[in-house]
């Protein structure tokens, strides 16, 4: 799981730290890390101000790797 950080990307229900938990082509699923809110959604992949290279590549990365498991 990647860590959004704070300056990028913030839960849209209560402004606590987001963890991008999945992925596709198109979208990021992200949870919030609040345990009173832990509200999870989708996101488009360039929600996070990074143009969607960073976070979308790490999370790619992440789960490629971990099918090779």
């Amino acid at each position: 799981m990647i860590l959004v950080e704070m300056t990028d990307g913030r839960c849209r229900s209560c402004g606590g730290q987001l963890q991008i938990v999945g992925a596709d082509d198109v979208s990021l699923d992200v949870e919030c890390l609040n345990e009173k809110c832990a509200d999870g959604y989708t996101v488009e992949t360039d929600s996070f101000a990074d143009g969607g290279i960073h976070y979308w590549r790490l999370i790619m990365a992440e789960l490629e790797n971990g099918a090779e498991e």
